[in-house]
Order: C-alpha cells, then sequence, then structure tokens
C-alpha cells in the first residue's frame, strides 16, 4: 500500500535502525542478513528476497499532548497556545534539548482548543451522528512556532510509540484520521509538508493564506474560513470608499502577510490607491527591526496604516508605537488582530476598521468553559498554568515567599478574559465547523443508514485519505 510505504519511510527516517547498527558494527553482509531475516533463494529463475521486520527506534523527546482522549478514532488538534518558543542556539557538539513553550498563555488560543473537546464530547453524545463511536483527540501546542508545529507533524502521523517494527502494519499506528489546524499560515504549511504525503487531512479554522487554495501543492487541506484573497479586495474597496488614496503598509514577514498584502496592493492600484511604504517584520526579529517599522510610520505623511499581521506582530508593533506615540492614525486591520480584545488597551488605534467572520452561537460552550474544578485543573499542565496566571496564585503544597497559594475560593465566573468571553465567537465557532466536518466524513465512511436507523461500525479500518 502506498500509506504504508510513506509510513515505513518516515520512521526509518526518525528511527535508528539495527540495520545501521548491524553495519556499523559488524561490516559483514551475512550478518546483517541474519538480523533483518534477508533470505535468499537461489533458483535458475534467479534471486528472490523475502523482507522481514526491522526495529527502529523514534528519536528525541516525545512530546505529550495539552489534551488528549482515547477513542475509536482519534483527530488531531494543534493551536498557537503559547506566543512562544524557547529558542537555543545549537552548538551541534550535545544533544538539543527539547523543543518548549515560552511566554504567557494565549487563552484565546486556549479557548480554541477547548471548543474542540467540547465539539468532539457533543458528538459522542450525539445519536445521529457516530451513533455508538467514540471519537478521541489529541491536542498539541505549536507555541506559534514553525519547529514545534513540525515536531508535532511528525508526532501525529507517527504514532507515540517508542519502538517501531517494521514488520507490523503501518497504516494504523497512532496515526489520527485527521488534523484541526494551526491557526497560523504558515505553520499549517509547515505542518501540510509532513501530513500531506500520508493524506492526512487537514482541516484550518484560521490560515487564511490564499495560497493554501493551491490543490496541486495541498491536495490535502480543507479549511472553514475564506481564503485571504476576499478579505485583501475588500480592505481595497474599504479604503478607496472612504476616499483614502495616499496610505502606509505593514505586513508580517510570514506566508500569511506576504501573501494577503501582495493581493492587497495588487488591489489598491487597480482602485488607483497609492502606497507611500510597505514594511515587514516577524515577531522573531531583532527589536531594531520592529523599532524601524515604527519609525517609518512616525515619520512617514500617510495618515492611514493598512496592517496585514498577525496578532503577535500586531502587538509587538503597537507596543513599540505606544513608547513613542505618533500623530493619530487610522488603522485598517486585518481578521487575524482587528478583532482582537487584547489589543483594545492601545488607545491611539481606537476606531480601526477591518472585517470579521460573521458572530455566531455555540449553545453550551460557555457552561464548558467554566466547568474547571480544582482537580480538573490541577490534571493539565495547561490549565494549571492558566489558572495560576490568571488568579496570581500557586496551586498545590507550596509556593514562593512574594506567590500565595490558590485557596479554593477563585472564581472563573467572574473572570475578564478571552477564554472566558464567548459575546462574539467568531474563529470558534470554524473550530467547531472543523471538527463536525472531520465528524460527518467519518460517518459517512463507517455508517450506514437502514430503513430509519443508522448503524456504524466501530471495527471498520479506514485510513486518513477515506475522510478527505
Amino acid at each position: 500500500m502506498e500509506i504504508s510505504a510513506l509510513c515505513i519511510g518516515l520512521i526509518l527516517s526518525l528511527g535508528l535502525c539495527d540495520l545501521n547498527s548491524a553495519l556499523a558494527l559488524n561490516g559483514s553482509e551475512d550478518y546483517v542478513k541474519q538480523r533483518t531475516g534477508l533470505i535468499e533463494d537461489r533458483t535458475g529463475a534467479g534471486v528472490s528476497t523475502q523482507t522481514s521486520s526491522v526495529k527502529c527506534k523514534l528519536q528525541g523527546t516525545t512530546r505529550l499532548p495539552a489534551f488528549s482522549m482515547d477513542g475509536d478514532y482519534v483527530i488531531g488538534g494543534v493551536f498557537s497556545i503559547h506566543y512562544n518558543m524557547h529558542t537555543v542556539k545549537h552548538n551541534y557538539t550535545t544533544i538539543p534539548e527539547p523543543l518548549r513553550c515560552t511566554g504567557s498563555i494565549n487563552t484565546r488560543e486556549l479557548r480554541f482548543s477547548r471548543a474542540m473537546t467540547f465539539a468532539i464530547e457533543e458528538i459522542n453524545n450525539s445519536t445521529e451522528l457516530l451513533p455508538g463511536i467514540k471519537l478521541g483527540y489529541q491536542i498539541y501546542d505549536s507555541c506559534a512556532s514553525v519547529p514545534m508545529a513540525v515536531h508535532v507533524a511528525f508526532q501525529l502521523s507517527n504514532g507515540l510509540d517508542p519502538v517501531f517494527y517494521t514488520g507490523d502494519n503501518c497504516s494504523q499506528s497512532g496515526m489520527v484520521m485527521a488534523v484541526v489546524g494551526e491557526s497560523g499560515s504558515t505553520p499549517t504549511i509547515s505542518m501540510l509538508r509532513i501530513i500531506g504525503p500520508f493524506n492526512i487531512p487537514q482541516v484550518s479554522h484560521f490560515a487564511t493564506c490564499a495560497c493554501l487554495s493551491d490543490k496541486q501543492q495541498y491536495p490535502s487541506f480543507f479549511r472553514t474560513i475564506p481564503s485571504d484573497q476576499f478579505q485583501a479586495d475588500a480592505l481595497a474597496k474599504l479604503v478607496k470608499h472612504f476616499g483614502w488614496t495616499w496610505i502606509g503598509a505593514v505586513r508580517s514577514d510570514s506566508d500569511y502577510g506576504n501573501s494577503g498584502m501582495t493581493s492587497f496592493l495588487d488591489a489598491a492600484h487597480r482602485e488607483g490607491i497609492c502606497v507611500e511604504y510597505s514594511e515587514s517584520f516577524y515577531r522573531t526579529h531583532p527589536r531594531s527591526r520592529i523599532q524601524r517599522v515604527a519609525d517609518v510610520i512616525r515619520r512617514s505623511t500617510a495618515m492611514v496604516v493598512v496592517a496585514f499581521v498577525a496578532f503577535g506582530e500586531a502587538r509587538l508593533l503597537l507596543e513599540e508605537l505606544s513608547l513613542e506615540p505618533s500623530p493619530p492614525r487610522q488603522w485598517i486591520g486585518s481578521e487575524a488582530w482587528v478583532t482582537d480584545p487584547k489589543l483594545l488597551r492601545f488607545s491611539f488605534c481606537a476606531g480601526a476598521i477591518g472585517f470579521a467572520i460573521e458572530r455566531s452561537v455555540i449553545p453550551g460552550l460557555r457552561d464548558f468553559l467554566l466547568d474547571l474544578s480544582p482537580s480538573k485543573v490541577a490534571a493539565s499542565p495547561v490549565l494549571t498554568e492558566f489558572w495560576e496566571d490568571a488568579f496570581n496564585c500557586r496551586l498545590g503544597k507550596s509556593a514562593a515567599k512574594d506567590e500565595r497559594l490558590c485557596d479554593g475560593t477563585e472564581d472563573i465566573k467572574t473572570l475578564q478574559s478571552p477564554y472566558t468571553d464567548t459575546s462574539q465567537l467568531r474563529i470558534t465557532n470554524m473550530v467547531y465547523k472543523a471538527v463536525y466536518a472531520i465528524a460527518h466524513a467519518i460517518h459517512k465512511a463507517v455508517c450506514q443508514k437502514t430503513n430509519s436507523t443508522t448503524q456504524c461500525d466501530k471495527f471498520t479500518r479506514i485510513e486518513s485519505k477515506e475522510v478527505s
């Protein structure tokens, strides 16, 4: 099978095989044949080779999911729950330390991940969609970084088993049925390079780069949010509508920002709009780069700034501009940041306008988000970090001198946070839809309707490509 061959190739590329060890230690062809079970039958018709199993071990450290649950069919999820990834300079003389996230928790992304678990639990309780089938999930934190997203993609396609034998059936070895995510276009593209060849469907709720519409490059990619091509055209018409013909432009130096701004500038040119400057930066660039972009905005004569940036870049740029306020500017924002409530603290960009996904209501979601008992929080490192940051206390038996212990009086219902704010569910609804889209695809593959009843066989072996 094609997918089996691909999977074996991936695991071999990741593992340390006994075959290689035998070659290195013994250099004997006969020894290698004996270890790997290669048997040559020399007959008049020629040489026939029968291959048995090779033992491979995963290299590196397995990263545990932020949230997980077993099921008959497992769906993967990848969200930017933390803002950054800890970076180290490699000296290539020691084994690199495991990747890890740093910075504070993005509570909006945490809400996205919890919305995925809510949708799956809702489906598991349904008598119409996948009756008798239990969906599981493995939800990971990508730290909004490409290296972590790639690491997670390998795990989702390779499973968590530390040892694998190539003689085993590879098509079901830990591979998820489909993946929801990622929130950013560049991490999404990085993941597709890994899981795409395995035909694992990836359904994104927030990756809007027009480049992802290329089905030749990304045949297994789907999304529940529109392409940026539509947003770019609409933003140009919006600017033209208000008679702003002299503008400045800033963008994230990423697939999202570069592709979106290219589409916008083309549309703006057709509308007769002139651009004074077009600057790019990324959140991991040196601060001097961000300072330079801020200085360009301050010195410019254009009073309108179109910012096609992700939330991370928007936050850094606005923080830099707040240190030395410039004359008032009219901000035009892309969906990635213009609806994020965390940026309301920057008063100088009050009145920013842009286009947003329609608001929605998901019955029962708020109660689910608020249903966090101390025991449930303590069982999850991510929820523990969120709880401690939100209430400025420590869960456990000890705390530092300048910290206090959580005493049980903390009430999440009184917390003002993007996590608990369900008044404007936009992207959250895109996550919800993505889970249901995958569930309906699995339903079509394993369920049959006879007369008025639906029968689903949880023992049906299906491959990821059947869910596409």
